[in-house]
């Protein structure tokens, strides 16, 4: 017999997509799923700002020219989950620590049932679970599958 009532039917599902191998396997699992189960889907990505040098985080130029590419890179996410089958796909790009700005910030914003994340993030410090896979997982308010 089941200990809690909590419903798993997952209505709203976020997920993180960085061009990692473990984040496209992540995003693949999350478009079968909610194409499955008819959920909307809500596409992340995290413009690490940590990963700018002074010069560059000071030209607003090219922050902002870094967060289009992010922009348009994201409607070849949303065009694939569609092809795939999801018919209620939207994707967020947000600035900060990615295990942090997800937690703090997008899951409270968007209000999904459950995050998938990938175990690595494609560069930097942050590539080895332990970093911002388990920070996510850990803090998260929500449910997380982490795919790898």
């Amino acid at each position: 017999m089941m200990a809690s009532s909590k419903n798993f039917d997952f209505k709203r599902i976020l997920v993180g997509v960085d061009d990692s191998d473990d984040a496209i396997l992540a995003f693949r699992y999350a478009i079968s799923r909610a194409a499955k189960t008819h959920a909307q889907l809500i596409l992340c990505s995290v413009l690490e700002t940590n990963e700018t040098n002074v010069y560059q985080s000071l030209d607003k130029d090219y922050v902002h020219g870094k967060r289009s590419d992010l922009v348009k890179h994201m409607k070849t996410y949303e065009e694939a989950a569609k092809k795939g089958g999801v018919k209620d796909v939207k994707s967020i790009v947000a600035e900060g620590n990615a295990g942090e700005v997800i937690v703090k910030d997008v899951i409270p914003h968007v209000e999904p049932d459950l995050l998938i994340i990938g175990s690595q993030a494609k560069k930097g410090l942050a590539r080895h679970f332990g970093s911002q896979a388990a920070y996510m997982a850990k803090y998260s308010p929500i449910s997380v599958l982490v795919v790898r």
